[in-house]
């Protein structure tokens, strides 16, 4: 990774403060009609099924097609297809969102075995919990260094840690998956001092949680849902934890019929803080070495996931757009005195965050079939020093140059800056492949199969 002195001073907080739309708050939210399955564990922000809904019905999807979402984040577009019958996959690279996703796909436990497990389990902890302990429970010196401090208060956490014991000795393969994201979703949702707006940060510590109630109530939601979800079909769908950047290693080749995703937006957001505490809790990262490994297969959106040897840059480096845009960042960092390691990385961020989606779609021609349809789902930011980056425009232009056809740039809802007042765009940039490659490549490295 960049070397950042310890020393160095913090970067001015340089994230615009958004104010969303409230004129239309349903945008996205999720339909209390849609809520099975998706609400066992989601992503702030996460864009609604009913989006997804109504892309299929527009691409005119059927259920002899395939549909992609290779940043399929903890599922939306695959698990609202499995709803509707249309097969479909998706690719994740982060291990904490991809178990997520790939849980709310499988709906073959027994709900009333689940619920009845599931009682033992707290019985059982609640009998440890019980008798006093010589000591409580805590991390790992290494995985607590990788939490935000303050992430969850002492007793919350021992007894959390007891229930989590004893899901895993609870030895059922059948039902351990399930509870595992349920004991995830009660850990941030109501026992940890998370809070999200959209931010993740740390609220007023909290001495002491109802541990084993707030795992029973999510246990007991996912049961209720699963009642429902077995009268549907077992349409196909799966979720493979790999990288977007690399689609042609885990996807056939002329397979799928759309796409429809959300990528990360070029901005400060580190997707992995986000679901820091439940990755680690879980065992899905356990140290500094983990968490770099992780971060090293996702697209550069951030400066805390920017490595030296990095070059996803050079896709872009005959973009002009691209590049002006960088030398924008760069003249204002230099006007304003700003001088810390991860200032110095918002030029180069933004190339490589382009760059990396460039080799995004190179590589997903390869697995299109030819008419297929594709909807991108980003928005604008201002988040380097406030230089505008109209990330929709930027992404057409590139599909374009890569032989993609722009259908259109739909607008899904508006943001506002609260520090420049002005109107950032969540659109929904709409592709379509026509099977046919480019003559040439001109704007971008020749690399698509390398």
């Amino acid at each position: 990774m960049i070397e950042v002195s310890p020393n160095a001073a913090k970067p001015t907080p340089s994230i615009e403060k958004l104010e969303i739309d409230h004129k239309r708050p349903e945008l996205n939210q999720v339909r209390h009609a849609d809520s099975a399955a998706h609400d066992w564990y989601r992503f702030v922000l996460s864009f609604p099924p009913h989006l997804v809904q109504d892309y299929l019905q527009r691409f005119e999807i059927n259920q002899q097609q395939q549909v992609l979402d290779p940043f399929c984040g903890t599922g939306t577009t695959v698990v609202e297809c499995k709803k509707l019958g249309i097969p479909s996959v998706g690719i994740e690279a982060n291990s904490m969102a991809w178990f997520a996703g790939s849980v709310k796909l499988d709906w073959t436990p027994n709900p009333d075995e689940f619920i009845a497990i599931a009682s033992r389990i707290a019985e059982a902890t609640e009998k440890t919990l019980k008798r006093k302990p010589v000591s409580l429970r805590t991390l790992p010196e290494e995985s607590e260094k990788i939490i935000l401090t303050n992430s969850i208060s002492p007793l919350p956490l021992h007894k959390t840690l007891v229930l989590l014991n004893r899901i895993k000795q609870s030895g059922d393969e059948a039902y351990n998956r399930h509870f595992l994201l349920a004991f995830a979703k009660a850990v941030v949702g109501s026992i940890s001092n998370l809070h999200f707006g959209p931010e993740v940060g740390v609220g007023k510590p909290k001495d002491d949680a109802p541990v084993v109630q707030s795992w029973m109530e999510e246990v007991t939601a996912i049961a209720e849902d699963l009642r429902y979800l077995q009268t549907l079909g077992q349409t196909p769908a799966r979720i493979y934890q790999a990288d977007s950047r690399q689609i042609i290693q885990v996807i056939q080749p002329n397979s799928i019929d759309a796409v429809f995703t959300s990528p990360p937006y070029p901005n400060e957001k580190d997707y992995t803080r986000t679901t820091r505490l439940e990755s680690v809790l879980l065992g899905f990262i356990r140290n500094k070495a983990e968490l770099r490994a992780l971060k090293q297969g996702l697209i550069r959106s951030n400066t805390r996931n920017v490595y030296k040897a990095d070059t996803d840059d050079l896709w872009v480096a005959n973009h002009p757009r691209i590049q002006q845009i960088a030398e924008d960042i760069e003249k204002r960092r230099i006007e304003l005195g700003k001088t810390s390691g991860f200032e110095r990385m918002y030029a180069r961020t933004t190339k490589l965050y382009f760059g990396g989606m460039a080799k995004h779609l190179a590589d997903l021609r390869h697995v299109l079939r030819p008419g297929a349809h594709l909807g991108y789902v980003v928005g604008d930011q201002a988040s380097y020093l406030r230089i505008m980056i109209r990330t929709g425009q930027l992404l057409a232009e590139i599909a374009e140059d890569l032989g993609y056809e722009i259908v259109d740039i739909e607008l899904f809802r508006t943001r506002l800056a609260t520090a420049t007042r002005e109107q950032l765009r969540e659109e929904v940039v709409v592709l379509r492949w026509s099977g046919k490659m480019p003559t040439s490549d001109s704007q971008y490295a020749q690399k698509s199969l390398a």
